[in-house]
């Protein structure tokens, strides 16, 4: 059995709980919390609530740590730091960080000689695995991506802290036209305005300024400015009934030439119920892979793109060959 630490019981720290039920070679062994540990309740009946301070002493019996922080803060601090302790395994997502990150897990985990993976979910993780087969398969060719119809949890936790907004969830929508532009093999050159939609659910303080409110998101930069975005208000009651879920999903579509008006179109697309519980599925399956490179004696940091996908499997290479192949 691979024994599994969760550092982290937000909603993704719960999607791999969830996963890790799912998988009979694994078992929970214990949840790291930097609250109170008297004060959470975890799913897993045999597995120890315990505080990070147990984490630190470098002593806990652990085969990897799944590391479910945020990119902003938690995770460039926390995965170097118990890289040089444990395997680990992360879900970094900061895409103009990930050199800088891998680097200072990679000298962590090769200085403690334990493997360390690094922005592991659906993108990047499973996304950017597609990019680069159909690039590599297709060079002659483009790739695009698309997020949605999903929840954006970074852009609706920018909305809540506009003043006046009590409950927010934005939606990323792709733009239907650009998407069939794509799926023809038209190849376009798109904007970000042309490519996503943003939609807005909030929930005012009664008696806020509603055009305020509504000029603040659609102007936001970095966030809504650049993007075509509708705002309705709406009741905590229809938030909770209509929009207390985390979906996501979206495309990668790949189109490219192999000789003279010869085209192809690659697409993986996901559709998901629970944007927290996927990625923490994405996780388990690689936090497999890293006990067994470990096991082999690998060390330092890793991404997506270094791991065979025999390593991501309960089943024998037999097994795979036999059914799989």
């Amino acid at each position: 059995m691979i024994k599994v630490g969760i550092l982290g019981y937000g909603n993704l720290g719960r999607g791999v709980e969830a996963a890790i039920k799912k998988n009979d070679d694994m078992e929970l062994v214990a949840v790291y919390t930097r609250r109170d540990p008297s004060t959470l309740t975890i799913k897993t009946p045999t597995a120890a609530v315990k505080s990070t301070a147990d984490l630190d002493t470098g002593k806990e019996e652990l085969d990897i740590l799944v590391i479910c922080g945020g990119s902003a803060t938690d995770l460039p601090e926390m995965t170097p730091k118990y890289a040089a302790m444990y395997n680990v395994i992360d879900s970094f997502d900061t895409h103009a960080r990930v050199p800088e990150h891998f680097a200072n897990v990679d000298k962590a985990a090769k200085s403690a000689g334990k493997v360390g993976i690094i922005s592991c979910g659906w993108d990047p993780g499973m996304f950017s695995l597609n990019r680069v087969y159909a690039g590599a398969v297709l060079p002659d060719g483009q790739a695009y991506t698309f997020w949605g119809k999903g929840v954006s949890q970074g852009h609706s936790d920018a909305v809540r802290r506009i003043d006046g907004v009590l409950d927010a969830r934005q939606y990323t929508i792709p733009v239907p036209e650009a998407l069939e532009r794509v799926r023809s093999g038209e190849n376009p050159d798109l904007s970000t305005r042309e490519k996503h939609l943003r939609e807005c659910f909030v929930v005012a303080e009664e008696g806020a300024d509603l055009a305020r409110i509504e000029n603040e998101i659609k102007t936001m930069p970095n966030y809504f400015a650049d993007y075509d975005t509708t705002v309705h208000f709406i009741d905590a009651e229809e938030m909770k009934a209509n929009h207390s879920g985390l979906p996501h999903g979206g495309s990668v579509i790949y189109s490219g030439t192999t000789s003279d008006g010869t085209k192809h179109v690659i697409e993986y697309s996901l559709n998901l119920d629970s944007n927290p519980e996927f990625t923490g599925s994405v996780l388990v399956a690689f936090a497999r892979a890293a006990v067994r490179l470990n096991a082999e004696g690998a060390s330092g940091a890793k991404t997506v793109f270094d791991i065979a996908p025999a390593y991501l499997c309960r089943e024998s290479g037999e097994e795979l060959r036999a059914h799989l192949l």
